[in-house]
């Protein structure tokens, strides 16, 4: 099935990253980068970033057992089935 781009609704979006769920993950996500540079385990514009074990969207925190360095392409990219179609992730 080829992919069609549609055009973006941005108004949407906006809504959707001012909501007080996503900000409040957002602070999440920016306190362990902050805590990982004071850590020496990141330097800004090192291309690296701070990867959440469990997601904070599935119940994951901020504890160091829960944090670790990444390359940004490798934490942004998932598993793909054979026919390039993404993974599903199943709880174990």
């Amino acid at each position: 099935m080829p992919f069609v781009n549609k055009p973006r609704n941005y108004k949407k979006e906006e809504k959707y990253l001012d909501s007080p769920e996503q900000v409040k993950n957002r602070v999440a996500r920016n306190k362990a980068r902050r805590e990982a540079i004071k850590a020496g385990k990141v330097k800004k514009g090192d291309g690296k970033e701070i990867d959440h074990v469990i997601p904070l969207s599935k119940g994951g925190t901020n504890s160091p057992k829960n944090l670790r360095v990444k390359s940004a392409s490798e934490n942004r990219s998932f598993s793909r089935n054979s026919d390039h179609s993404v993974k599903i992730n199943k709880p174990k």
